[in-house]
């Protein structure tokens, strides 16, 4: 319950604040966690970037007040925090389809999207095999690549592709001694607190000691760490099951997300997650 109420109060603040500046580190306080750690958490339990939440509920106030009042569009750009009148015009019609002063029109079709709360749902059910490991400092190296907060579900398989396409995974298991089709890894690391940015995306693989790596690949140190690495079926949902670890697994277990690389393992009979964590 703790963590119901601590999210539904980081929702209550946005809902008040709406018409207002919204901070997100005061969002992450109410929450009780890092301003990176809400950010990453909330698009995977909610399918939503944070950002594009509170954009949504903003655009849909302004639908509202504009079919019910005489406001002017322009007082209304400003007070849901568009600088001016074009910028709130463009992000109005790419949600709702139709120029902001339509909206008074007889009849015309918007979109709503309502206050998001937080519930117990009776799930769990399904197993989440998990194990915790503590492991010394390594290092990792592949191509890194921008993903951003807004859509990382669209991001993450256009880099594979690209990936993919210019034979990298050939050039890293080359620089290994591996055959050019062995399994690497993806590393998310380097997140940002600023909301209109995101965070590297990496495909990779384990650094051998003592072996030179050319310089066209991105190379991380990740320090001595507790680990907590979740098990699955390579045909598995990703993002469901990501899901599933932010909002059953964190609130539920003793541990919190730190600061850190998170990697995803890639293995011919399955697929791990790693999670670097602490005691809270």
């Amino acid at each position: 319950m703790d963590w119901l109420d601590r999210m539904n109060a980081a929702m209550d603040y946005i809902e008040s604040n709406l018409a207002d500046h919204i901070s997100y580190d005061k969002i992450a306080q109410l929450a009780c966690c890092s301003t990176y750690h809400f950010q990453r958490m909330f698009p995977f339990i909610t399918g939503v970037a944070l950002s594009e939440y509170i954009r949504r509920r903003r655009l849909t106030l302004a639908a509202f007040e504009l079919q019910t009042t005489d406001t002017k569009v322009i007082d209304i750009a400003m007070k849901y925090g568009y600088e001016s009148p074009d910028a709130f015009t463009r992000a109005f019609k790419n949600l709702h389809g139709v120029m902001p002063v339509s909206a008074r029109d007889t009849g015309v079709s918007l979109k709503a999207y309502p206050r998001m709360t937080f519930q117990i749902s009776m799930k769990g059910d399904i197993e989440m095999n998990y194990r915790i490991v503590q492991r010394e400092a390594f290092e990792m190296f592949g191509v890194c690549g921008e993903i951003s907060y807004e859509k990382p579900f669209e991001d993450v398989p256009n880099f594979w592709n690209k990936f993919a396409n210019e034979k990298s995974g050939d050039a890293i298991n080359a620089v290994l001694g591996r055959p050019s089709d062995a399994n690497l890894h993806a590393a998310l690391y380097d997140y940002s607190d600023n909301s209109n940015e995101g965070f590297k995306y990496m495909v990779c693989y384990f650094s051998p000691k003592g072996l030179e790596i050319p310089e066209k690949f991105t190379k991380i140190a990740v320090p001595a760490l507790t680990w907590a690495i979740f098990t699955m079926p390579s045909d598995i949902n990703m993002q469901e099951f990501r899901r599933r670890i932010w909002a059953e697994w964190f609130p539920t277990s003793e541990y919190e997300k730190v600061n850190a690389p998170e990697f995803e393992a890639y293995y011919p009979m399955g697929i791990e997650m790693w999670f670097p964590i602490r005691k809270k």
